[in-house]
Formats: C-alpha cells, structure tokens, sequence
C-alpha cells in the first residue's frame, strides 16, 4: 500500500518520542533526523526532506513544546500540519470555465495511464452531472484512438475523433462540435512519447495556443519516483501545467512524487489513480493523506466512497430492519456485496484510524469475502429468513453447493446468531453502542 514504510518508520520514531515524557531539543533533532532518512528511503527529494524537518525542528523547538504536558503529540501536530502545507495545504479543484465547454488537456509520457484516466475523469464528471466528451489526440500509438472509444463505450461517454487528421486540428474541431452537441466538458487524450523530445512539446504547445485550455493536467506514474517529479518539473517549465494527475498509488510505490511534485513545481496534485477499475480515481486532498502517513487513518474519503457506492433505497431498507430487528442473511449478502465494490478491503480497512500500520503482516484474502456470500448463496430463500431451520442435511448440502466445509456454514451461522443477539440487545440503536465490533465472519 502507499506509504506504508514511510507511516510505519514515522509512527516508530514517535513511539520513541513518547516514551520519553519531557523532550529536549536534541531529542527533536534525533528524531527529525530520523523522519528525514524514512522521507529519503520513500523516495522524496532530499532537498524537500530538508527543508520538510529544518521546518518541523525549528517550530517544535521554537514553540516551547518541551514544558508542554504532551510534548510528543505537539510534535505530531507540527508534523501533521507541515505535511499538509508540503502536499499543497488544501484540495484544488478543478477550474471549470464560466463559459461552455471547459477544456481540459491531459499530457504525459507513454505509459503513464493517460488514455485510462482521460476516462476516468470522463466518468467521474458525468456522475456530476457534466456532459464530457473524449478527444482522441494520439494519433502515433497503436491503437490508442480504439482504446479511447472502447473505455468511452464502457462508461456511455461520447469519443470525437478524426483519425490520423493533424492532432491541432481534431482538438479545435472538437470544440465546435461539443458546442453543436452540448457537451460542457471537453478532455483532451494528446499523444505521448517514450521520453520528453522536441515534437512531442512543440506539438502540445501548438494544441495549447490553438485551443486556449482551461486546464493543463499532467498524468505521471507515482511508481517512477522522482522521476515522475522531474518529469512534472519538464512539463511545466515548457507547458505551464495547471495540475498533476497521480496514477497507480495502489501499487507498490514509496509515495516520494505525492510529497515532492508540489514543493518542486508548485502546481498541485489534483487527482489521484487509485486501481484499475474506471471508477478509481480521487480528489487529492492534502490533509487526508498527511493523516493517512502518520497512521491517523483517511475516514472521510471512506465515507464519501460509501456514498457514492452504496445504494440509497437499500441502506434505508437495511436501517429499517435494523430498527427493527430482522435483519437476515439475505441482507449480509447484499451488505457484503456493496462493501466490495469500495475496492480491496485490506484498502478499506486501511482507512480506519490506528489500523493502517498494523495491517502490514496481515494478509487480508478477498476471497474468503466471496466464499462467505457463496455459502449464503448456497442457501434457500427460506434458510436466509430463517437460520434457525439449518439443520446437517442442509448444512451438507450448502457446505456442497458453496464447496466449502460444514466447520465453515457452521461458523458463519454462529457468527450470524451472536450478531442478531447483539442486534436484539440493543433494539438496533447501533449509534449508542460506544464499541460496536461487526463479527469477523473470515477467521
């Protein structure tokens, strides 16, 4: 996961911190040297890593922390804050234009997921309410204008294309025809290379004088390092760029380009790629991600994940049963079902405060999520109602039907009996329980 050595080295130097007690100012140097190496061995600049802990040093110090009762949580504090202002201090949105269509232009080299997140912006726009249209501008990769209009058939977004026309020419007709057609939105998808050349720039430059973009947003791979940094730098010392899109922070990257590209370029991170499904792509908020580093969990953007995922009529339907005491397996099926399309739940459970650093060694199978829903499945309407009617026959039969053993059926049903004795203790008023645990149905 994204900064997972960098959080775990962080939240050890911290426990150093408090088990001190009082601080001394080289107790604070000790330890910002030591966040200084984490910073440096999770790929950040060394000269934002400098200047990222000379800053905490000088505040931790220079606010007398050291007589304070918790001298160790105002350094955490120091430190929460500065890495929020060094990732841009708050989110930046998008520059929509008053006049329609806004323009947004998408640059970057080959690979870095333009294309893919040309779309994923496209659907994340419509789920606004915007009408976006898709311009294919690469007319040098292979199959790059098929891949476009494969991902806008995907998400019920239209493609403008001219073929191999001048990609300066498609982008300006694209406009008229958006104008014609109603689109307010218009991405560009522009041609990348291998590496940065002189076409590759006079050409975007041209699209950019010709079409007069509202925003410039440059896709760069966090899983190059600083090498993304760089590239952002070179695009934005020759385009301008109003914002930078951070693609495959799922994978196995150090997180050192989200820390650095703002403090090198000054433009911030704008979106973020978080998967390879369409639907993955965030806004980058700055203070959600300085809280996910040290471990402090990233709460609201879970819970605008649930928002947007989960269906409205069937969480009300749930909270009335709830209220009311009947809630079913059927509805741990459906309720399972809408956890999984929030993504991995080793990604989900990340986002719980206090949790992330201590799921490192712990291997979270997505697929004993499924086996659970399969055995539920394996059921009959009338077992889901009623548990209480599952008796060997059946449960062989479901064990069978869900290729699972019957130690399995009959640990999701005991689990199921403890919730629904809870879930009667308590009438349903689960928002008064002060610790309320969901039954681990994957042990």
């Amino acid at each position: 996961m994204l900064f997972e050595g960098l959080s775990e080295k962080i939240s050890e130097v911290f426990k150093k911190l408090k088990s001190r007690g009082k601080l001394s100012e080289s107790d604070v140097k000790d330890s910002m040297r030591e966040v200084r190496l984490a910073l440096l061995e999770a790929d950040v600049n060394y000269k934002v890593a400098k200047e990222f802990t000379n800053k905490v040093t000088e505040r931790a110090v220079g606010e007398n922390i050291m007589q304070s009762l918790t001298p160790a949580q105002m350094v955490i504090k120091i430190v929460n804050e500065e890495l929020t202002n060094l990732m841009g201090q708050e989110q930046t949105r998008l520059n929509l234009s008053s006049k329609s269509p806004t323009v947004i232009m998408l640059c970057g080299l080959q690979g870095s997921g333009k294309t893919t997140h040309a779309a994923k912006l496209a659907l994340m726009l419509k789920k606004q309410g915007r009408r976006p249209l898709l311009v294919a501008c690469d007319i040098y990769r292979p199959a790059a204008i098929k891949q476009l209009q494969v991902l806008g058939s995907q998400i019920g977004v239209h493609v403008f294309d001219m073929g191999q026309e001048n990609p300066v020419k498609i982008a300006c007709e694209s406009l008229k025809y958006s104008k014609d057609y109603g689109h307010d939105i218009v991405i560009l998808d522009t041609a990348g290379r291998l590496h940065i050349d002189e076409k590759l720039m006079t050409e975007l430059k041209n699209i950019k004088s010709e079409v007069g973009p509202d925003e410039i947003l440059l896709v760069a791979d966090a899983m190059t390092g600083q090498d993304a940094v760089n590239i952002s730098k070179s695009f934005n010392d020759l385009l301008d760029i109003t914002g930078v899109i951070l693609t495959k922070l799922d994978g196995d990257t150090r997180g050192g380009a989200a820390l650095s590209i703002k403090s090198i370029t000054g433009k911030p991170i704008k979106f973020v790629g978080t998967g390879e499904k369409l639907e993955n792509i965030e806004d980058f908020h700055p203070d959600r991600m300085a809280s996910r580093i040290l471990g402090m969990g990233d709460i609201l953007t879970l819970i605008e994940d649930a928002t947007a995922t989960f269906d409205k009529n069937q969480t009300d339907k749930l909270a009335q049963k709830l209220e009311k005491n009947k809630f079913d397996l059927d509805d741990l099926k459906d309720q399972m079902m809408q956890i999984k399309k929030l993504g991995p739940l080793k990604s989900v459970i990340s986002k719980f405060p206090g949790i992330g650093n201590k799921l490192k060694d712990i291997d979270i199978d997505d697929r004993l999520l499924d086996r659970t829903y399969s055995i539920i499945l394996s059921m009959t309407l009338k077992e889901r109602k009623k548990p209480s009617i599952i008796n060997f026959s059946r449960k062989k039969r479901i064990a069978a039907g869900s290729g699972v053993k019957v130690e399995d059926v009959n640990r999701l049903l005991k689990q199921f009996e403890q919730m629904q004795k809870m879930m009667k203790q308590f009438g349903g008023k689960f928002n008064k329980i002060p610790k309320f645990k969901f039954p681990n149905f994957f042990k």
